[in-house]
């Protein structure tokens, strides 16, 4: 490709993403949490999430998805609560990546490090189904793979009633998959940052509940909050096989293959002291596997995870919001089938721990940081990496900007969050050396709107 067609493909994809940015602000309904919610709810977007924009919940975000999506002030009408995203970035790595960095990327091999992308579009299903029932679901098209897949998807059935002279909210969950259909912004699908680069390099190593089972299980699950206390949540996934992944937009190559049931299992304190609010708990998964979809030995591995997290809100005042969460995960993993076909370990262990800070000045100007870790066991035929280290560590910096999505906003047709971020690594896959080349400047570009 020449340089006038690197120039003409650079044109093409931010022009992609304009249009997309475009056509989503003008189908927009009020403002958005998603934007449907917001509409059912009769509320801005301020009420449900810290910096007017998702997925960061406050507590009426969390009651709201607790009671399974169904709140609304009753004036939303016999249409469904459709909502429509769509998401553009511009990503610079300290590094020029191979080029192209996925089939849709063509800026040039002498710009490897700048990135143009047009990462997405979704379609949701975001609010009530009947007056007890209750969906957020998602049909994307990814822009970097050229595909269009199932995404989240969170079906519930709600109830409130009375145990031990209290109120107790009685759920179902139907989703596909494990912490997708949490109320805590400290668990991995919903979990800091919100906003990720499709075109930059990751760490090789990441736990199995670290967003590893995401559209590959379809589960259901039972849950109770008691008293606005105590959470319990249990949770059978089932795998879903290579048919019917390539028929919701799913690539097979390369999976490991899951074996029956996995169990996922939640618990979790929470309570409002006044401005300040607390939460803590723990949560785990445990499923056996042939990996990479080899049965040649005969056996599986099985990995075993446990978690523990903590969330904190404090409402300073009306203009002032200030939010925190941390996560530990362990992972035991057995691997009595790697072992056999690639020479693993028998075992090895993974650990991963974050913990991030936002601070929403009027639900506009949104500043964060967040430091991550994951380190483990020595193994490098399983991990993959040069040294045989899963080790990883850095942080991440960043800046967001919302201008939209309040009760007294000039605009209520459209919502917006712009996303300056930069992801610094102070160890990559195992090493220190040159981790920072895999360092990462991100601009995104989050737009949301309902066709009613």
């Amino acid at each position: 490709m020449n340089a006038t067609q690197h120039r003409w493909k650079l044109i093409e994809y931010i022009t992609i993403a304009l249009l997309g940015a475009a056509i989503a602000m003008i189908l927009c309904g009020d403002a958005k949490a998603l934007p449907a919610f917001a509409r059912q709810t009769g509320q801005a977007c301020e009420m449900c999430h810290v910096g007017a924009f998702g997925p960061q919940l406050k507590p009426y975000g969390r009651d709201f998805k607790l009671y399974g999506y169904t709140a609304s002030d009753g004036s939303t009408g016999h249409f469904p609560p459709l909502a429509i995203v769509a998401q553009g970035s511009f990503t610079r790595t300290d590094k020029d990546q191979p080029t192209p960095t996925a089939p849709n990327t063509g800026i040039g091999t002498n710009q490897g490090n700048n990135n143009f992308e047009f990462d997405q579009v979704n379609l949701f299903y975001a609010g009530r189904v009947t007056p007890t029932i209750g969906a957020f679901a998602a049909v994307t098209y990814d822009g970097v793979a050229d595909r269009v897949h199932w995404d989240y998807t969170d079906i519930r059935h709600a109830e409130r009633k009375t145990l031990f002279g209290k109120p107790i909210v009685l759920g179902i969950t139907v989703n596909n998959q494990p912490t997708v259909q949490d109320l805590w912004n400290s668990t991995p699908a919903w979990g800091f940052p919100f906003a990720n680069s499709p075109v930059a390099p990751n760490p090789a190593a990441s736990t199995l509940i670290d967003n590893n089972l995401a559209q590959l299980v379809l589960g259901t699950g039972v849950y109770a909050m008691w008293n606005r206390w105590v959470f319990l949540e249990f949770d059978a996934y089932d795998p879903l096989n290579k048919d019917q992944l390539t028929m919701l937009g799913i690539p097979t190559g390369g999976l490991d293959k899951y074996r029956g049931l996995i169990p996922y299992w939640r618990a979790a304190v929470q309570h409002q002291f006044g401005d300040h609010y607390f939460e803590v708990g723990a949560y785990g998964i445990s499923a056996y596997s042939f990996p990479g979809g080899d049965e040649s030995a005969g056996m599986t591995d099985r990995k075993t995870d446990v978690a523990f997290d903590a969330n904190y809100q404090w409402a300073i005042n009306p203009s002032n919001f200030l939010s925190a969460h941390t996560t530990y995960i362990h992972e035991n993993l057995n691997l009595n089938a790697s072992s056999i076909i690639a020479g693993s370990n028998p075992s090895d262990t993974l650990n991963t721990y974050r913990a991030d800070i936002s601070y929403s000045y009027k639900d506009t100007y949104i500043p964060s940081v967040q430091y991550f870790q994951t380190w483990g066991s020595s193994d490098a035929a399983y991990w993959g990496t040069a040294n045989g280290n899963p080790d990883n560590a850095g942080y991440v910096v960043e800046l967001a900007y919302v201008p939209f999505g309040k009760t007294d906003s000039i605009i209520h047709f459209a919502n917006m969050r712009l996303t300056l971020q930069y992801k610094a690594y102070t160890k990559f896959d195992g090493t220190s050396s040159h981790a920072s080349d895999n360092n990462t400047l991100l601009l995104n570009l989050w737009v949301a709107g309902a066709p009613w």
